[in-house]
């Protein structure tokens, strides 16, 4: 009889996803973003979208030597991380500082914390935003040989007017992997049918960020204007790749919906009186570090919980 019963800790229902099969979802659906982007900026992005992988992979694998820890190389997140950071940098960076950034995402942003699973915001994002801040120059300069001049989002808060049509596309300045809407959401369909990601999160984002530039954008209900806004600045590859990091969301349902509100709030503040045209990687780091108040206030009752009531002597 004893055969009958296997005991062991939780979790005692265990899913036949793996981490290295999820990875592999998220790197399938990215492709055809870096596809484009290679297409469209040209040789150069393809040596960043390497030199980024080829990092925080080596990255890894020496942290975890160096500390006698098995290696978890094997999972693909680190790949993840690498094709991520390499999307969101211009395809002019020069190549040291993509190799700082990558190291930065993987030693201090994830492996300091303990590894997959541990860290406290999107590895990428975390370096993106520390190039930012280090290299405003080389991470705000989109000039090459495809194109010269600002993003569409600069060319709007300038007052200019953009083609809305090539936002869609992805024939325009920006990163090597936010500039193709329809690329971005080619990959997030594949993921939502492959059951990796749902729609609470992105959608709640999208939806809020929209009321919120309808309502303070000093456009109204204008569809173009709109429309760009959706289009520009990474806001759709964030919303269904960044901000839907499992680690880093919460996975409380109204934890959900309050994290994607944050975001598109915190984005349309960003974008509206802010001095960047752009905004998501602020707003989606930000919201990363209040992840655990969120779930702490969203959790759910046990079912027959009840308030105690105190009696009166």
């Amino acid at each position: 009889m004893s055969d009958l019963y296997n005991v062991s800790s939780s979790p005692h229902v265990r899913a036949k996803d793996t981490t290295a099969r999820i990875m592999l979802y998220v790197i399938i659906a990215l492709l055809p973003a870096s596809v484009f982007g290679i297409w469209n900026f040209g040789l150069r992005a393809l040596v960043l979208i390497a030199v980024c992988i080829a990092t925080c992979v080596v990255s890894e694998w020496v942290f975890e030597l160096l500390i006698h820890k098995k290696s978890t190389i094997n999972d693909l997140s680190a790949v993840v991380t690498g094709l991520l950071l390499a999307l969101n940098l211009p395809s002019g960076l020069p190549i040291w500082q993509a190799v700082l950034g990558s190291v930065f995402a993987i030693v201090i942003v994830k492996m300091m914390f303990g590894g997959l699973g541990q860290n406290f915001m999107n590895p990428a994002l975390g370096a993106r935003c520390f190039l930012l801040v280090s290299f405003a120059g080389t991470m705000t300069n989109f000039n090459c040989d495809a194109y010269t001049g600002a993003t569409p989002l600069a060319l709007i808060r300038n007052g200019e007017s953009v083609d809305t049509m090539k936002m869609l596309i992805g024939t325009t300045a920006g990163t090597i992997g936010e500039t193709s809407t329809i690329a971005i959401l080619v990959g997030a369909i594949f993921l939502i049918l492959m059951g990796v990601i749902d729609l609470t999160i992105p959608g709640t984002y999208i939806v809020s960020f929209v009321v919120f530039i309808a309502l303070f954008g000093g456009h109204g209900l204008d569809g173009n204007y709109i429309t760009a806004q959706l289009c520009g600045g990474g806001l759709m590859l964030g919303a269904f790749f960044m901000a839907t990091d499992y680690v880093t969301s919460p996975i409380t349902p109204m934890g959900k919906v309050v994290y994607g509100i944050l975001l598109g709030v915190l984005t349309g503040l960003f974008r509206t009186f802010g001095a960047n045209a752009e905004g998501v990687s602020f707003a989606i780091i930000l919201s990363n570090l209040l992840v655990p108040i969120i779930e702490k206030l969203t959790i759910p009752k046990a079912f027959g919980q009840k308030k105690e009531v105190k009696q009166h002597e």
